[in-house]
């Protein structure tokens, strides 16, 4: 088993020594609108959207050690004191470390598309994950998903319309293969270079009386 490098910055956060319902206006040191990114990678999507939304505190969250690692490293580099990166599991962490309506946007960017038949149901995107997921978007809070891998993108599209608590952002269309001005990830790059389209999903959180 390999050893984890010790990630030594002040903007990492490892979930499993977060206390229960952390006070994040504290972590972040003010009380700016919170955003959270699940599987952050090497933080290139989360630099980019951190530095045009300086009023916006960024948890981007990653499951793997040296995806952290990386991530602190350019979240360092860049100066962004707006991001905390965390190494967690996402359902764990989000039932344990957030609450409900605290997040302003949910970033989902080409998570593991899990491409086996038999293997699709470890997709972390699916009806109990956006029922978890739902309570913790504050009203007018914005979802965002995006995916290379077309029968992941058409199921989450499908499913997200069939949601009573969202309103589809890129109506008429259930995706877009284009999202103006949204950054591209090293791995959305990679993709397009191989003549792969980005599959976009974008939802509204409506309140209940909506």
């Amino acid at each position: 088993m390999h050893q984890l490098i010790p990630i030594v910055s002040p903007f990492f956060l490892a979930g499993t020594e977060l206390d229960e319902q952390p006070d994040w206006a504290t972590i972040f040191g003010n009380h700016n609108p919170l955003v959270f990114e699940i599987g952050c990678g090497i933080g290139d999507f989360v630099a980019v959207m951190a530095a045009r939304h300086p009023d916006w505190n960024f948890i981007a969250l990653d499951f793997y050690n040296k995806g952290c690692l990386k991530s602190c490293r350019r979240v360092e580099r860049l100066g962004l004191t707006n991001v905390r990166v965390v190494r967690d599991e996402a359902r764990n962490f989000i039932r344990r470390c957030l609450q409900h309506a605290s997040l302003q946007a949910v970033f989902i960017n080409c998570p593991d598309p899990w491409p086996k038949r038999y293997q699709r149901k470890r997709r972390l995107v699916n009806q109990e994950f956006i029922a978890l997921l739902q309570p913790y978007l504050a009203p007018g809070g914005i979802f965002t998903f995006s995916t290379d891998f077309d029968d992941y993108g058409t199921d989450v599209a499908y499913l997200m319309s069939r949601q009573e608590r969202f309103a589809n952002l890129l109506a008429p269309d259930l995706w877009r293969h284009e999202l103006d001005g949204y950054p591209r990830t090293k791995y959305m790059l990679k993709f397009m270079a191989e003549g792969k389209q980005i599959f976009f999903v974008q939802y509204r959180r409506v309140t209940e009386e909506a």
